[in-house]
Parts: C-alpha cells; structure tokens; sequence
C-alpha cells in the first residue's frame, strides 16, 4: 500500500497512477478529506489531553491549599475533557479504520521508465531469444490439446468428470515431463542461490492483503469453508492463488536485518485460481486451467538495489527458457497491464507453434505467459510489515519485494509438446530433462485405457 503521507502529499501522482493503470471505483478526493479530518481529530485529542493533565495536576495542589470549590470545579472540568477526548479518539478511531481501508484501494505507482498504455496492445517487446536456429517442425504442427489425447498424455474429459471444467489429469510420460520440469527448475535457480521453501497451500486473509490479493481480487480466489461472496475475516483461509503469498508473507510483521538481505527464496507449490474470464481458442487445453503448479521466486532486498535485482531476476527465470532451447520474448509491461500491485513488471512469453493468433509472431504459432517478473518496492512490505534495519542502531525500514514465477510449469510443458513434436507425432524430451526422466530420449504416447478406447483404432 501507499504510505499516508506520500497519499498525503502527491496526490497528483496518486491520481494519475489510478487514471494509468485503470482502476475504477476509487475516490481519491474523500480519501483526502477522510485523512484531513483524521489529522484534525488526532490534533484536537492531543489538545485535549494535555489540557486535561494539566487540569488534573491542580486538583491535589487546590486541595492542599483548602480550595475546596476551586478542586470540585477542576474535578468537573477534568471530567468533561475526558468525555470530550472519548469522543474525538472514537471518531478517529472509525476514521483511520476507514483510511486503512481506503488506501487498500489505491493501486502502486508505476515507475518511470513504465510505458504508458491501456492494454497488453500497449506492452512494448524488449527482445526474442532463440528464433535465429529453430528446430525442424512438422509442416502441421498439432495442438498440445489434441496431441495430448493422441498420446493420452492429457485427459481433459476425465478431469471434468472428476472436478469439474478446467481441470485435467496429467498421465503416464506427461505426468513424469511436468515432474521432470519442477526439478530442473528448482536445481536451475539453487545454482542462483535460491533457498527453497516448501509453503502452506491454505493461506489467511492477512496474507491474502499483505501481497495485494485482497480485497481487489477475491472473486479470483478459491475461499475455503464459506460462501463466496460473505465478507472475510482476518483468519479465514484461501486457496493460494501463487506461492508469492506464503513465501512473501513469512517475514510478515518481523524485522529482519541488513546482514540477511537479499533474501532469495524458491517455492513449488500447486496454485488454484478462479480464473473468471472469457475461454475460448487462446484458452484451450492445459493454457488456462483452475489448478497448476508452479515454482515461485520471491526476493527481500534493500531498496537501493530493487531495479538492479529485477534484471538479475529476470535473467534468472528466463535462464530455464535458455537451457530448454525454447524460444521466447521479454515484454515491458504497460500501465494498463502491468496490475495493481507493481510497479514495475516484466513479462515472459514462451513461443509454443501449435496454434496460430492474430497477435503471435510473423512465423505463426502464440504467445504464452509463462511468468511475470514484478518490483513491488515498498507496496507490499507496507501491507505486511516487512522492514529491515539498516544499522543496529538505526530505526528499521521498509524493504522492496520483488517475485517471479520460474517457471509456470504447464504452459513451459505445452510449449515442449508443441515446438518439440516430431512428424511422427512423437515428442523429443529436451536434453536437459533427460535425466530426470531415466535417460528417456522420446515419448511415443500410451495405449488408451477403457471401453472408449475400443473401436478407436490400433496405434501406429
């Protein structure tokens, strides 16, 4: 969140950081007068209390002296003034309770070098890697959807039956690529000196707020044990929507010191999102499902070095894209798109050939997330009380986080069906896979399972 004092005295910037990044229903103004009047207030109760301790220290003094009516009318005096003070703390009190809330709303100021824009139209691509030595495609490249079901690597009909649409099971050499991917992730970024960690799946509703999840994206999340729409408290539990919210919110209300930082934690971890939103071709198959795995890099550091650390960051995520020999592009992410919570977000979109999208590349083929590199500075360390203390005997302050996924697993397994499929419908596992999967060079799918399968045709 922003401080009150920074809403305080940019509101311009504030103001122009709701009208960039697109966020309605937001009053900036009452915000304002509500934290003028909450000055007023505090200004007032300290007026009053010190009045009132200055009555108090004459009533002893007026009785020593035999001023007996003198004392009774300070006595009475005293305790108007703590009526009165009573009722300036209540309405100060129901204020700032209201200001906390408010400032929940205001979205983080992009930094400057952001470009500014309304939509992902707007995002401004910094670079490709790994177009100049493309490998030899099919001439008709199959969607990951229905090659997975060629090779009953992917059963989406089975999972709908089991839970329901956008979930799928992930079979036989599938299931052992996705477990290969997690742990050459998490090797790759240890090599980066990543710690890992291994978070809680339910997370409360503080650390829900403490990363900007709420309250501007509940309806996004999974709640458990109540109705979807009943106001929350502070310890119902969520679903987690990214490891981001355990793994930012461990130091949560803690100071750690300048010796500790950088931080630098990994996390795997299953992620559950509602994903409310319109489906079609671009969402087809394992590209947007309610339930995914993902490994998550989460970073604690000096606020000096915050923009220093986000291009080191996002080569660090990027490097499993390098060693995968996938291609993909860097996006800048525009102020429109870049979400509520950043302030500076970088976008890294893997190439997968098997369907082609009006805004995928020259060569045909799509885009696909998969992570998002985002400096939050100090927005999130404000809403969880994450501080450091520079010196031993200075006072603490605000850290920056920053996080990125590294990667998002199913869209990287998509990816591999697709730009490493052969034209006899097999897939070539990546080298660096290789290992974790027994030295397994291909996969040539399974032999269908149930009566379904009868009739369907033998296997070539």
């Amino acid at each position: 969140m922003l401080s009150r004092q920074f809403v305080r005295e940019h509101p311009e910037t504030v103001r122009d950081a709701i009208e960039r990044k697109g966020v309605t229903g937001v009053d900036l103004d009452e915000i304002l007068e509500i934290d003028a009047e909450w000055r007023e207030l505090k200004a007032e109760g300290d007026g009053l209390r010190q009045e009132r301790n200055e009555v108090s220290s004459k009533i002893g003094q007026l009785k020593q002296e035999g001023e007996e009516e003198e004392a009774q009318e300070a006595i009475e005096r005293s305790q108007e003034l703590k009526e009165e003070l009573q009722a300036v703390e209540e309405r100060a009190d129901e204020l700032e309770s209201q200001l906390e809330a408010a400032l929940l709303e205001l979205p983080n100021v992009p930094h400057e070098s952001v470009p500014t824009g309304e939509d992902e139209a707007d995002n401004v691509e910094r670079y490709r890697e790994g177009f100049e030595d493309l490998r030899d495609l099919p001439d008709e490249v199959v969607p990951h959807y229905d090659l997975g079901e060629d090779l009953d690597l992917l059963d989406f009909e089975r999972g709908a039956k089991v839970s329901g649409g956008g979930y799928q099971f992930v079979k036989g050499d599938g299931a052992r690529l996705e477990h290969a991917l997690i742990q050459f992730m998490l090797d790759v970024h240890r090599e980066q000196e990543y710690v890992d960690v291994l978070p809680p799946i339910p997370v409360n509703s503080d650390s829900m707020e403490g990363t900007g999840q709420l309250p501007k994206f509940a309806e996004d999340a999974y709640r458990v044990g109540a109705r979807q729409d009943d106001d929350y408290d502070s310890d119902d539990l969520w679903l987690l929507p990214t490891a981001e919210v355990p793994v930012t919110n461990m130091y949560r209300d803690e100071i750690l010191l300048d010796d500790d930082l950088p931080v630098k934690h990994q996390a795997f971890s299953p992620n559950f999102r509602r994903e409310a939103g319109e489906h079609g071709t671009e969402t087809r198959g394992y590209v947007r499902v309610h339930q995914f795995h993902k490994v998550e890099l989460v970073n604690f550091v000096r606020p000096e070095n915050s923009y220093d650390r986000l291009e080191s960051l996002l080569d660090e995520a990027a490097e499993v894209l390098d060693r995968l020999e996938l291609p993909y592009r860097v996006l800048n992410m525009c102020t429109g798109d870049m979400g509520f919570t950043q302030a500076k977000k970088y976008d890294i979109e893997v190439w997968a050939p098997g369907d082609d999208m009006e805004d995928g590349p020259d060569r045909g083929g799509r885009w696909l997330e998969v992570s998002s590199v985002s400096n939050f500075e100090d927005f999130q360390a404000r809403r969880a009380g994450l501080r450091y203390r520079p010196e031993r005997h200075e006072s603490a302050d605000y850290l920056h986080t920053l996080n990125g996924s590294g990667l998002a697993v199913p869209r990287v397994l998509v990816a591999i069906m697709e730009y490493y499929q052969n034209d006899d419908g097999t897939i070539t596992i990546p080298e660096p896979l290789r290992p974790y999967m027994g030295g397994q060079e291909v996969i040539e799918g399974h032999e269908p399972v149930g009566e379904s399968a009868v009739g369907a045709g033998e296997k070539e």
